[in-house]
Order: structure tokens, then sequence, then C-alpha cells
């Protein structure tokens, strides 16, 4: 048996602990200076729920503080059509009251036309997100916290069938990247970014859909589709014209499709009611610069309900009048659409009497029977957007209808399962606060135009 001795090649082996242990004592100081000090312990809580005291009717609230010490608050629930409906969305900028942002969020309808004519599907009014379509998740789908709800085994329970508690939301804190990074004035600033993101899965035949929900730090919202599963093996082909050959050499045609998905993005900055939307449109004016051509851009009220299609450097914005920020101006979120495919929803073709039925957005009075952009079930207020818009009323308590599109060409990888792919949109803050919701301590007197950084 031997004893715990010094020896004499424990002495080296001493000093290299030692050595290693100033290393990583150093390396922890260079990390904790380069990143923002982590939040606060919530200390009550009005700070845990970011001032916002809700009341959810089905489950419990879910409320995230982020990085930016700026915190997430809002109920969910899953509808049989719609499934995942974030409702009472509010956002606590650091250091700021909490503003409400949103009354609802959802997707409004989910159309897949292929390219041959012989088929479509209206996925989110025929079979739904919800319900049995809506998957339970594991620890694969989801590395954050998976949160449960009661769902019907069959349709929307109505029809009985009875029901069950299951994991479907996934509720994760995910790194965002680099927030920001200037290395004007004395020194670099920068720092990373956290963000909350929520997400589902639905299987609607062939294909699972995950709905996804991704709060920014800065107040941004992301919406996006992403679309697995499998290629339908009843719509295969031979003519090139319509799809793409998958199988070994010129065989097996796999039909092309589109993936049109509508969002319903009902409004409540500052309050539900009294909302004003704004279209911004910039162009060249023709005349030249000393190094560049001149760009004019200008605002456009939109003052009754109506669609609008996209355009170069084109935007639209949902404004609060009545609420101001620090620096006096109107509070607002720009709505950004991302790469999309124009289309035009098939149940929309038979309004001859509107000269183009499609629309990259589209702005109506908000009327709890308009839930779905086509084949809405309630028909006493119209079967879609088209129909909703038509009276042309005037806006105050406004629903942005967003369309966008993916036309899916597969291919070889896309077999099996097919890889993710994704389509969305993206709700900007626009003058929400005077500055930036967390500046650096050095940059937070810099508000309008600098004399010089410090």
């Amino acid at each position: 048996m031997s004893e715990l001795s010094p020896r004499r090649g424990m002495i080296p082996a001493v000093v290299a602990a030692a050595a290693i242990v100033a290393l990583v004592v150093a390396a922890i100081l260079v990390v904790e200076h380069a990143l923002p000090a982590a939040p606060a312990p919530l200390t009550d809580e009005k700070t845990a729920s970011g001032g916002v005291d809700l009341s959810c009717p089905e489950n419990e609230p879910i409320t995230q503080e982020l990085l930016s010490r700026s915190t997430w608050t809002m109920c969910w629930r899953v509808d049989s059509s719609r499934g995942l409906v974030l409702e009472d969305v509010h956002f606590t900028p650091a250091g700021h009251e909490p503003v409400q942002v949103l009354a609802e969020l959802s997707i409004g309808q989910l159309e897949v036309p292929y390219d041959t004519g012989l088929r479509n599907t209206e996925d989110i009014t025929t079979q739904g997100f919800g319900g049995p379509q809506m998957m339970t998740l594991t620890t694969t789908e989801c590395l954050g916290e998976r949160l449960e709800t009661y769902l019907p085994k069959v349709g929307d329970g109505s029809l009985g069938g009875g029901g069950e508690k299951r994991s479907v939301l996934c509720q994760e804190v995910v790194d965002g990247g680099i927030a920001y990074r200037s290395g004007e004035g004395a020194g670099a600033e920068v720092a990373r970014r956290t963000e909350l993101r929520l997400a589902t899965v639905s299987k609607v035949g062939w294909y699972e859909y995950v709905s996804q929900y991704t709060f920014g730090s800065d107040g941004t919202i992301r919406s996006d589709l992403g679309a697995t599963g499998d290629l339908s093996p009843e719509d295969y082909g031979d003519d090139p014209a319509h799809g793409w050959p998958v199988g070994p050499g010129d065989t097996d045609y796999a039909t092309s499709h589109s993936h049109n998905a509508v969002w319903r993005v009902h409004w409540a900055l500052g309050g539900q009611g009294g909302q004003a939307v704004e279209q911004y449109d910039a162009a060249p004016t023709g005349e030249q610069g000393p190094r560049a051509p001149l760009v004019a851009g200008e605002l456009t009220p939109i003052t009754h309900e109506g669609t609008a299609e996209a355009a170069d450097r084109r935007w639209w914005r949902v404004v609060n009048p009545a609420v101001l920020n620090e620096d006096g101006h109107e509070i607002s979120y720009q709505v950004d659409l991302g790469a999309t495919t124009p289309f035009e929803l098939t149940q929309d073709h038979h309004h001859d009497d509107v000269d183009d039925a499609g629309y990259a957005i589209a702005f109506t009075e908000a009327d709890d029977c308009q839930l779905f952009a086509t084949a809405n079930k309630e028909g006493t207020c119209g079967s879609g957007v088209l129909d909703f818009a038509q009276d042309g009323a005037e806006l105050s308590d406004v629903v942005t209808w967003v369309a966008v599109g993916f036309h899916h060409v597969a291919r070889d990888e896309d077999q099996s399962p097919m890889e993710m792919h994704w389509q969305g949109f993206t709700l900007t803050p626009r003058d929400l606060t005077a500055q930036r919701v967390d500046p650096p301590s050095a940059r937070q007197d810099v508000n309008g135009k600098p004399a010089k950084l410090p």
C-alpha cells in the first residue's frame, strides 16, 4: 500500500496544473469581458412576468427574459384547425414599461396546389394543424421545455372520442448570433443575442409541418413554416414540364407544387384599436447625384380595407398614432416579407371583379368570425380575405394577412425524409423605443447624430 507523499515527479505536475488553472481563469475573464453580463436573478413576480399579469384561459402564460434583459409574455393554445395560436403578446423592453404588440397570431391557410392541376389541398381548413394532427414532441424535436395541453383524439372534440394531455409545444431559448458590434470610439462594443423560440409539429398527409415563432431580444417577431416528411408517392409523373426526376436516370418525376401560406396577424400595438396602416415605397428619381443615383422614399396611408402587392423597396407598417416613444415618435411595427413566390389562392379565382386576386399582404378590420384566408367556416362574414375586404371598411382594429409562397421543385436530396425547407416573414419594431433596447453602458447617451462616439 502506498501513501500520498511528495515525490520528485510531483513538483512539475503541480506547477503544470497551476499553469492550466491560470489559463482557464484568464479565458473566463476574457469571455466575461466580451459578453454582456448575465441577467440578474428575477426577484419578484412582477419582474418575472415582464410586468404583465396575464390570465390565460387554457394554459399557463409563457414568460421569458432574454439576454438583453427584455421579456416576452403571452398566452397560447391549440386550435383544431389553425394549430398553435398565440394571444395577448406583450414585449417589455429592458428598462421600459411593457407594451402589448399583438392580440393574436396564427396561420390562416395553407394551400398546396400541384403543377399538373390534378390536386390541391387546403390543409388548415380541411385537416387542420391541431388535434390528432399535432405531434407529441420528444427530446429530439425539442431541446428546451416541452409544454402540455389537452388535445382531442378526433377532430375538434365535438364528435366525442375523448382526448388527453400531450407535450406539443417546444419552448426554447436559442442563441441568435451577434446582436451588435461597433469598433468605433474607444474600443469595440460587441454582444450576442438570445431569442425565444416556440414550435409545434403537425402531420398532414405525407408532409410534416413545423409552425415556428421566434421572438427576438430587440422586439422582432419571426413567423416561419417549415416543411419536411416525404414527397407524396401519389404525385409522380413523366412530364419534365411539371416535375423533376428523382429516380435513376430519366424516371420518377416528382410533381412540382406550391406551399401557399397565409398568416393572420391581429394587432394590438399599445392596446387594441386605434391602429393605422402605412405603405413605404422608395424608387430612383431619375436624377444623378455626385456619386450615385437619387432615391426618394415616402409613406402612403392605407386607411381602408384592401390588398397590396410586393415590390422592390416596399414595406408596410402598423402604427399607433396615440403612443409615442421617448423621442416623440409614433410606435410602430414593420412587416418585412421574406423570399416569396407570388401566388393566387385557388378559391380567389372566382373574384372576376378583382383585377388581380393575388396579394402579398391584406388589411382588414378585425372580426371574430374571419379566421381563415379561404374556406372560412363562418359563411355569414365572407369565405375569405377578398370577401372580408370587399366593403372597404375604415381600419382601426387591424388584422394583417401575410401571404408567403414557396414553389417546391423536388430534388434527389429530398428523399427520404426530405430536408426541412422554410418560408415566412418578420415583424420588426420601428421606433418602439428611442434607442436600441440594450445599449452598452458607453453608448447609453447616444441618441441622434453624435458629435463622436465615446
